[in-house]
């Protein structure tokens, strides 16, 4: 069996987590591809180590003493190379760094020196080779990554019987420039590991005991979720559950390969299974009726109504080219026969939504066109719920009794998310009576 395992940062923030991934690892002979980021927050004082390394960078741009920033960094990995009584030349490898510390230090090549750092160490302390990601995921000048040359290079690899190590979060372009991939990327590089090797599984660990039907800063306890399908995680993770970053889901899911989210602190806690289809394992473990509620606050809503709309060919396509014309993104559009609303993210927004009503109202004629703000958009998503009869109607009415005004409600095509729209003081209030009623203790 092939298995891949990434580390996040919380899992090797210091030399008791390292202890603890070794552990993990020497426990299971099929984890011999590990993918780890750069060193986390070992306690709520602390500080991530990317987020040192992006400090450093701002203050050598604009001429400001990084020396304090660095030193943070610099003891962070040197306290774990000494606790664990590493082999690896720490001196030689921050000398390196800080001969090129200028304002003209490339900004990805600095803050990847985070997973670079962590990725050498832990190939130290399992004894297992090291490999850049630099040399090893190939990505075209315009962002895409070249598969065909990562599996290339993977292969140069194998055989030799000792375990991978590779640092997440970045490659290279052709020209060998370092290319960061956006924060959480870490667990993109793991699951582009587990598609090149037509992985059996990916694990992926980190400081949680697997994905929450809920957030635990607003619900108290949530339980967690046993499985949960692709499609339900994408849902879930773009209306906000950010347990995983959401395009880790595309390089498994395309060949089918299982995500084992785990603890690193507790591994053999059950965690979440997130697979394609979940019809065989749900037949002798029947799920809850819903998968997980998320959701996220601040959005804004324009409310469009014209006459007849319904039988004049292409109004709602205009509305939205107007829209696109001020490079703004469209959430949802909920309609009814001579309305709909276009929804959007308010920070994105807010500098030209006024501009936006008057061209809309005038290049379509409107009958009217008014701006709802303060909206938040709860997701409730669920394979079950379309076999649930009369879900929807106790969904409704569970909000209902308690005061909760729906402003909008959209729900996507598969049936496997109902989204509503409420404002941004009832939020927390939703998800909490969704749960109650449909999770209960």
């Amino acid at each position: 069996m092939i298995k891949v395992a990434k580390f996040g940062g919380s899992s090797v923030a210091d030399a008791t987590q390292f202890a603890k991934v070794r552990n993990i690892i020497q426990a299971d002979h099929d984890r011999r591809f590990i993918v780890v980021s750069a060193c986390g927050k070992s306690h709520d004082e602390d500080h991530k180590v990317t987020d040192l390394l992006y400090l450093c960078h701002a203050h050598l741009k604009y001429g400001v003493s990084y020396e304090s920033l660095m030193k943070m960094v610099e003891e962070k990995y040197r306290m774990i190379h000494q606790q664990l009584q590493l082999r690896l030349d720490i001196d030689k490898e921050f000398s390196s760094i800080r001969k090129l510390m200028d304002k003209n230090i490339d900004l990805d090549y600095l803050v990847s020196r985070g997973e670079y750092l962590c990725a050498k160490m832990m190939a130290d302390y399992l004894d297992a080779e090291f490999i850049d990601a630099k040399d090893l995921l190939a990505f075209d000048y315009d962002g895409s990554l070249n598969y065909a040359k990562v599996k290339a290079k993977l292969n140069e690899h194998l055989g030799k019987g000792k375990r991978l190590v590779i640092p997440g979060f970045y490659g290279s372009f052709p020209n060998d420039k370092i290319h960061l991939m956006s924060r959480g990327g870490s667990d993109v590089t793991g699951a582009i590991i587990a598609n090149v090797l037509d992985a059996d599984i990916y694990e992926n660990f980190t400081d949680v005991p697997g994905i929450m039907i809920a957030d635990p800063r607003i619900v108290k306890d949530p339980k967690v979720i046993k499985r949960i399908t692709y499609n339900e995680l994408r849902e879930m993770s773009y209306m906000g559950a950010n347990v995983l970053h959401e395009e880790a889901i595309f390089p498994v899911k395309s060949k089918h390969i299982p995500i084992h989210i785990l603890n690193t602190n507790d591994p053999k806690a059950n965690g979440t299974l997130i697979v394609e289809n979940c019809d065989e394992l749900d037949k002798n473990d029947d799920p809850y009726p819903i998968t997980g509620i998320t959701g996220r606050q601040n959005f804004s809503v324009i409310n469009i109504v014209k006459s007849h709309s319904s039988n004049e060919v292409g109004v709602l396509a205009k509305a939205l080219s107007i829209v696109s014309k001020y490079n703004v993104s469209v959430e949802s559009v909920p309609s009814g026969i001579d309305s709909f609303s276009i929804v959007m993210d308010t920070s994105k927004v807010e500098h030209c939504i006024y501009e936006m009503m008057v061209e809309l109202k005038n290049e379509l004629a409107l009958d009217s066109v008014s701006l709802s703000e303060n909206i938040s958009m709860v997701a409730v998503v669920g394979r079950k719920m379309k076999d649930a009869k009369g879900f929807s109607g106790k969904l409704f009415a569970q909000l209902g009794s308690n005061d909760i005004n729906i402003r909008l409600i959209s729900q996507t095509a598969d049936e496997i998310n109902i989204i509503v729209g409420v404002m941004n003081k009832d939020f927390a209030k939703t998800i909490n009576c969704i749960y109650e009623k449909f999770i209960g203790a």
